[in-house]
């Protein structure tokens, strides 16, 4: 069955459980064919987006120009992302309608255990303690997944792809206000050896926003990887400093140079729902992606449309429904190669719908229980931390075609320890620390030899029911990256928003018992509205905070979003 006859099935079984707006409604918001022109990038650095506006002024595609982003990125914001860290990927393909789901996400290497971050007294390990461990890091996978993407749907020598990348290493880059605050802060990696090292200028002092950085290790990294592509990472000299740099102590790991070797990126179908009148896609699991999917299925069965982002009911709806979404995820979520994930359970209609009805109309109760969707096992509640550590980046290319990608170092600066310029991720620590609850039920995010640890990102596609493109967007954000993605997706979707204004939107993280927020930037009244409803916002989103960026189709062409609580832009050719 051909690509739009796929779509054209699932549209028409949405139409008939009633998922889908009326035309009226969808006419609120046209929709424009697939763009095609000059494309965009947005993504959190400036530097970076000009890295990729380059690649493709030089008539490259999406990928190519995320390549060249990532690139940079790792140079720029090593604090979010880098060389040595994981990714996901959704991309649309503008003439086949096809969207396709990559997945980087780090693996656990073949000497990992089930209790490797409980400590001696039979206690899970402090985070603090296990994020700089040697075996907090897994065996990167971004680069290898963005070779995967580009060697399908690349038009450049993936060798001119790190230009960019090796000249502002060895030339110097500006540092920003947001990586010198976060080289100058209290986290444990920041302290760590490396970290002061690279980040302490000669007389002293530590770099500071508008400093200029040189990384000639980096430079040499990136000049390795064009020439070899990821096996300049994952073999060879490279790979033995990663090998011998997680042997260090504390708590030193268990990678093995075979463990890098073996490494595989995966390419899938993506997960694709309809929501009124789109089709939202996402990758699949370990990705938060049909998580975020469960988000708006819950959504779809509230008049959430009818309220606007001045209304204390449409905050109201928007968090309960979260609680909802994050109950079930954080109990079935996991890697589907180890464990059985109740993915169609959860975003069946009646599911869906049986779900949106616990939602009181005016009064949130206790946080709610995971669900029993069909397919769903006996599974414990994980308290994983999964702290930002992230960024996010949208590339839509003259042809039309698009990338979605959240890219990960997992913590700020991963484990603060670095090899050939760049900071090996963290990402093991986004394993349940604890792989059994008291009563011995165990975690569908335990640690397991080859595992990928449940991830919240969730880069999403929305596309009309022609299959043509709406919308991209993600952000960064540990935990809260599933609530800021389904904030941006309603303020886009439901209040018809511009991206920038979505993006812009107040986030509000309603996980369990807590409602995490930014309650000064609510319309008047938001606050003690929800705050009379048992919904008390709290100051603080702990990580990073948000860092959306997004594109949306207009009949005007293509705009734009990027988040002010960041430094990054949206910028055409």
């Amino acid at each position: 069955m051909s690509p739009k006859s796929v779509f054209r099935l699932l549209l028409l079984s949405a139409l008939a459980l009633g998922s889908f707006e009326t035309p009226a409604l969808a006419a609120r918001h046209p929709v424009a064919n697939s763009p095609t022109g000059k494309g965009m990038v947005a993504a959190a650095n400036p530097q970076a987006v000009e890295a990729g506006l380059n690649v493709l002024r030089r008539g490259g595609s999406a990928v190519d120009a995320a390549v060249a982003v990532q690139a940079v990125l790792g140079l720029v914001e090593p604090e979010s992302s880098g060389l040595g860290g994981g990714s996901f990927m959704t991309y649309y393909d503008a003439k086949t309608h096809k969207v396709v789901a990559f997945n980087g996400r780090e693996t656990a290497p073949a000497g990992a255990s089930p209790d490797m971050f409980m400590g001696p007294d039979g206690k899970p390990l402090g985070f603090a303690t296990a994020v700089v461990s040697g075996r907090a890091t897994g065996v990167p996978g971004a680069i290898a997944m963005l070779s995967m993407a580009q060697g399908k749907y690349g038009k450049l020598a993936w060798s001119s792809l790190f230009v960019d990348a090796e000249h502002l290493a060895d030339q110097g880059f500006v540092v920003t206000k947001k990586l010198a605050r976060a080289a100058a802060a209290p986290y444990p990696q920041s302290i760590q050896p490396d970290t002061v090292a690279y980040f302490t200028k000669a007389d002293g002092t530590k770099v500071a926003g508008g400093d200029l950085l040189k990384n000639p290790a980096y430079a040499a990294t990136v000049r390795k990887i064009a020439a070899e592509g990821p096996k300049a990472l994952l073999e060879g000299s490279i790979a033995e400093a990663i090998v011998q740099r997680t042997h260090d102590g504390p708590l030193p790991g268990t990678m093995t140079l075979e463990d890098l070797k073996a490494y595989k990126p995966k390419a899938s179908e993506a997960v694709c729902r309809p929501y009124k009148v789109y089709v939202v896609c996402v990758p699949p699991a370990p990705s938060g992606g049909p998580a975020l999917l469960e988000g708006l299925g819950l959504l779809a069965n509230t008049d959430i449309a009818a309220h606007g982002p001045t209304t204390v009911q449409g905050w109201y709806l928007f968090s309960q429904a979260s609680r909802l979404m994050y109950a079930d995820r954080d109990r079935y979520f996991g890697d589907p190669d180890f464990v059985s994930i109740p993915v169609e359970g959860l975003l069946d209609p009646a599911y869906l719908k049986a779900r949106a009805a616990l939602i009181s109309p005016d009064q949130a109760g206790p946080p709610p229980e995971a669900g029993k969707p069909k397919g769903a096992g006996i599974r414990a509640p994980d308290a994983t931390a999964e702290p930002g550590g992230t960024t996010h980046m949208v590339i839509v290319d003259g042809a039309g075609n698009v990338v979605s990608m959240t890219t990960t170092v997992e913590s700020i600066f991963g484990t603060g320890r670095m090899v050939g310029g760049f900071f090996l991720n963290n990402q093991l620590t986004d394993f349940s620390f604890s792989p059994k609850e008291k009563d011995g039920v165990a975690a569908a995010n335990a640690v397991a030899p080859g595992k990928r640890p449940r991830s919240s990102m969730a880069p999403a596609i929305v596309l009309d029911r022609q299959g043509r493109l709406v919308a991209a967007l993600g952000s960064p954000g540990g935990n809260s990256i599933l609530a800021y993605n389904l904030k941006t997706l309603v303020g886009v979707l439901d209040w018809k928003m511009s991206m920038q204004d979505a993006i812009a939107l107040p986030n509000l993280i309603a996980r369990g018992p807590s409602y995490a927020a930014e309650p000064d930037k609510f319309a008047p009244g938001i606050v003690d509205g929800l705050a009379a409803r048992g919904v008390k916002l709290v100051g603080g989103g702990g990580a990073e905070g948000s860092g959306l960026h997004g594109v949306l189709v207009t009949p005007a062409g293509l705009t734009g979003g990027a988040d002010p609580r960041r430094e990054g832009v949206a910028r055409v050719p």
